[in-house]
């Protein structure tokens, strides 16, 4: 009786086991798919960024030659560093969400040794009731 839940109790962990190591490679593909599209809208921004500095460049110079006034490159200016705020609060958010990421594997390590511990701890007591006592 004893073999039977000891038999069980391996086949629940090793159930556990597999659905916990399921959902860490799922949480990794998903972090993958996160970061790949971050980067891919992170790179987007910056070709933009650079398209808008450009466009700022020959503003200035069209300024500088026509005398024009500088209030347009001041709003301009001023919507470049908007967006570069939003993305270094996208840039913070992913840092956080890595973080976070660490955070469930952790977790997910001290489950596994706790779950060892158990089970070393239930073998060792079947094996101390198989023994005849001395």
């Amino acid at each position: 009786m004893l073999s039977r839940l000891l038999k069980d109790h391996q086949a629940k962990q090793n159930e556990r086991k597999e659905l916990q190591e399921k959902r860490r490679r799922e949480a990794v593909v998903a972090a993958t798919r996160l970061t790949e599209a971050l980067v891919d809208h992170l790179n987007v921004g910056v070709a933009q960024a650079y398209v808008n500095q450009r466009k700022l460049d020959n503003e200035v110079k069209t300024l500088h030659f026509l005398g024009k006034s500088l209030k347009t490159l001041q709003i301009q200016a001023a919507q470049f560093a908007k967006q570069t705020q939003q993305w270094l609060g996208m840039v913070d958010n992913f840092n956080q969400a890595l973080k976070e990421i660490g955070d469930v594997e952790n977790w997910a390590r001290s489950i596994e040794m706790d779950m060892r511990t158990i089970a070393t701890a239930l073998e060792y007591v079947y094996k101390g009731q198989l023994q005849p006592a001395t």
